[in-house]
């Protein structure tokens, strides 16, 4: 088993080095014609900024006037005690998008975006894995139902990166993922399922095999924990992204869109407990249009940008609305 592995694992690297040497010496994409700018909203990200988030969500829907979500749910949330939901919160970001007739792409599942990733209710954690598991597939069942007469609702993400070990989570086995992807089709067999994977260290493969729509991260500069430095992801050109793009679409008829473009720093802390300098080695205005050029040459034809709440507590806290403005050209 672990020379089956270990097979995989190299041959996943050797493929990633010929797709990064084709994108830098062979291949210049076509741009997007049209692209499609969204947006993510995380409730728990603009409550840790401090701010109010029901504000901060209006205004993302009135100011900014973005028309395509991406929306975190958290189970924590949802059943903070067993048996008991509570929809109030969730039903708010839903019923406001659907008045203006906002698309949402709803993540669910027990990983779901922003740390530490798995938002596992308190009551949950001393369970053995089988009847985690039977209550995970309860409490999707409970979401769908109720938000699947939403006409905003276009697609589901089930789990965020599932294949990829980032953030404090169990193992999500692909076995399991696929009774989740099961269920969803059995109690809504219109809408398409996301997959998501990582951008950089992932071909995507088994996103397309298991998914309707493959979702990509694109994160240009990160700090890495490991080594104690910020890293700037200066080897993976526009192209290597399109190349993977392109070889999805032509092997599994599926499409490829980025549901995390860098948009907020990434820092060794949460954001709060960063100065705004040191936030500034990883984003600012000057950054923020570099990633944007950047989406634009991968020939990838819908984005999610990452960091709404931050432009916000920028706007709020700090006075400055200088990504707050560009980004409104965007969603113009």
């Amino acid at each position: 088993m672990f020379k089956k592995i270990l097979k995989k694992v190299l041959l996943g690297l050797v493929l990633i080095l010929i797709a990064g040497f084709l994108s830098y010496f062979l291949i210049t994409p076509p741009p997007a014609k049209k692209i499609v700018w969204g947006l993510n909203f995380s409730q728990k990200q603009a409550q840790n900024l401090g701010l109010n988030w029901k504000e901060t969500y209006l205004s993302i829907l009135d100011d900014l006037k973005v028309k395509d979500l991406k929306i975190a749910t958290y189970w924590d949330l949802i059943e903070p005690k067993e048996g008991e939901f509570n929809f109030e919160d969730l039903d708010f970001q839903i019923i406001e998008a659907q008045k203006r007739k906002v698309k949402i792409l709803l993540v669910i599942g027990i990983k779901t975006p922003r740390w530490p990733e798995c938002h596992l209710p308190h009551w949950l954690k001393e369970k053995k894995l089988e009847e985690r598991n039977q209550k995970l597939l309860e409490y999707l069942k409970k979401v769908i139902n109720r938000y699947q007469p939403s006409p905003s609702i276009f697609a589901w993400q089930i789990e965020n990166e599932p294949f990829f070990p980032f953030g404090e989570c169990p193992q999500i086995k692909k076995d399991f993922l696929k009774k989740e992807i099961t269920l969803i089709k059995s109690l809504d067999p219109k809408r398409p399922i996301l997959i998501s994977d990582s951008g950089e260290f992932s071909l995507w493969i088994t996103a397309a095999r298991l998914g309707d729509l493959v979702g990509t991260t694109l994160h240009r500069r990160v700090w890495v924990e490991k080594l104690k430095i910020y890293l700037t992801h200066q080897w993976f050109s526009p192209t290597y992204y399109w190349l993977k793009s392109k070889l999805i679409k032509k092997i599994f008829k599926k499409e490829v869109i980025c549901v995390e473009l860098q948009a907020e720093p990434w820092g060794p802390k949460s954001l709060p407990q960063i100065s705004l300098k040191e936030q500034q080695k990883t984003m600012n205005l000057e950054i923020f249009k570099e990633n944007i050029d950047f989406a634009k040459k991968t020939g990838i034809r819908k984005f999610y940008l990452w960091g709404g709440e931050w432009w916000f507590w920028l706007k709020q806290k700090h006075q400055d609305s200088q990504i707050w403005e560009e980004a409104k050209k965007l969603f113009k």
